[in-house]
């Protein structure tokens, strides 16, 4: 199985219309997702190579029954494209766009675990999601993705993602779900969500997590990894050499009044039972031997 989407997901681009939109959409479509709308208020009842456009999301769920969206907005709508996507009826939602303000990402985020519980939103900020062979939301290059399993995938960093997916696929070890959460400050989805889902996936037999420097969610994913997950898990933490108080890359990738280094989190990781490598290939040379035990 494939956690959160898989090849019965119909997704809605909001943003379709654009260049970045209606590029990665037809890159999605051509790997086999079901790509069965877009969105543009002023250019509803055209269409983008046979995908129709809505004036909103809400019309396009009635017309089509999806149930996920793919939001392509600049930054300064992503707010109102999140909320509209909620109110229309989706009920997975990624966000891909970056330098979304931190004010409105909290803004949103509580909005949703307010009046859309059962509303799940990935990103802003983030690569996207893949369940190879079955589904493809987001910027993840398809073809670097082994399907098949048994291996499920999340992390912080985008660039980081694809390389966990060539790392595992030169080994020829498949992947359940491939999951990038984004590195902002307030990511709609957390480790412990995607630790969660792969825990109570059956055919997900072990876990790699990526993570960065910045914050506590490696440290709070430690916690729960050794009180609530029960399958083999790999990990790699980058910034090990990251100068402290300097932001590296993400918004949420800076170290600060000695927390949020990347020592901490591996040794964090270590004492939950994790096998942390010192860089991704060795992240993933340890899945390998995990794998090869399964």
């Amino acid at each position: 199985m494939s956690i959160f989407v898989d090849e019965t997901t119909k997704v809605i681009y909001q943003g379709l219309t654009g260049s970045q939109g209606s590029y990665y959409g037809r890159l999605n479509r051509e790997y086999g997702t079901q790509v069965v709308a877009g969105t543009h208020p002023k250019k509803a009842g055209t269409d983008v190579d046979g995908v129709p456009i809505y004036a909103n999301v809400a019309e396009a769920v009635e017309a089509t029954g999806a149930t996920a969206s793919c939001i392509f907005i600049p930054a300064a709508g992503v707010r109102g494209a999140v909320m509209e996507a909620a109110e229309g009826g989706v009920k997975f939602i990624v966000a891909v766009t970056e330098g979304v303000p931190a004010h409105d990402e909290a803004i949103f985020y509580n909005q949703l675990k307010r009046d859309y519980p059962d509303v799940q939103l990935l990103g802003p900020n983030c690569p996207g999601i893949i369940s190879p062979g079955k589904c493809n939301i987001g910027i993840t290059a398809g073809h670097i993705a082994k399907p098949g399993g048994p291996v499920g995938i999340v992390s912080r960093s985008g660039t980081l993602t694809y390389q966990a997916l060539y790392e595992l696929k030169q080994k020829d070890i498949g992947v359940t779900t491939c999951v990038g959460i984004g590195g902002d400050p307030v990511p709609g989805t957390s480790f412990i969500d995607c630790l969660e889902a792969f825990e109570a996936d059956p055919e997900t037999k072990a876990i790699m997590m990526i993570g960065e420097i910045g914050g506590s969610a490696e440290e709070e994913a430690a916690e729960y990894i050794k009180d609530h997950v029960t399958k083999p898990v790999s990990s790699y933490i980058a910034g090990v050499t990251a100068p402290p108080g300097k932001k590296m890359g993400h918004a949420g990738a800076i170290v600060s009044g000695g927390k949020g280094t990347a020592k901490a989190k591996m040794e964090a990781l270590e004492a939950a039972g994790v096998r942390v490598g010192n860089n991704p290939t060795e992240a993933g040379e340890l899945m390998a031997e995990i794998v090869a035990t399964l």
